[in-house]
């Protein structure tokens, strides 16, 4: 089974945390790190709690946890996907910050040659924002904008949540049954 890091920071976009922590559980040893802003973040924009998401994870950090496992480089991994990656995190993670677990585990990704998934959850974007969004690509990190198609015909908040998740989870190559793909013909 894969070892994968999922770190929830304080932007909006709690749905799309919950769903890939979900599909995680069922393919990998899902390590979650959970910010202190996301633990508000998550009552606020959820009715899963901060229990029934750790619920899903081998293992639960906190951000302030810098001598857990995720934070070295010796500690292997198939991947990290940071969902959703507030402005702050995204800004951090751009400039090798290691303040806290999460941007200490996504700068150890990147050095390592490991694959890490940004899903920034913000607009509009401003140039501070794009700037930081190409400098965390040209350093390796894959940017999957919480931005939803809409071929599928979502009928739920589920489905549009579901339609990210795919995606980050399409580049870590984690196999998934969430929605719909665009079909040729």
């Amino acid at each position: 089974m894969t070892r994968i890091i999922l770190a929830v920071t304080g932007a909006s976009g709690m749905p799309y945390a919950v769903a890939l922590a979900r599909e995680l559980a069922k393919t990998a040893e899902l390590h979650l790190i959970v910010s202190d802003a996301a633990k508000e973040v998550l009552a606020l924009e959820s009715e899963v709690s901060v229990d029934e998401l750790a619920s899903t994870a081998h293992a639960v950090y906190s951000q302030h946890e810098l001598a857990a496992g995720p934070a070295s480089g010796s500690w292997r991994h198939g991947g990290m996907i940071v969902c959703p990656c507030s402005m702050a995190s995204l800004a951090a993670i751009a400039a090798g910050l290691g303040s806290n677990l999460i941007h200490r585990a996504a700068d150890v990704t990147m050095k390592e040659g490991r694959k890490l998934v940004l899903v920034p959850r913000e607009t509009p974007l401003s140039e501070i924002h794009l700037r930081n969004m190409l400098a965390a690509k040209q350093a390796g990190a894959a940017i999957v904008p919480a931005c939803p198609g809409f071929y599928n015909k979502p009928r739920t908040v589920d489905d549009i949540a579901d339609f990210i998740a795919a995606r980050a989870l399409d580049l870590l190559d984690i196999p998934h049954n969430l929605g719909k793909r665009w079909q040729d013909g």
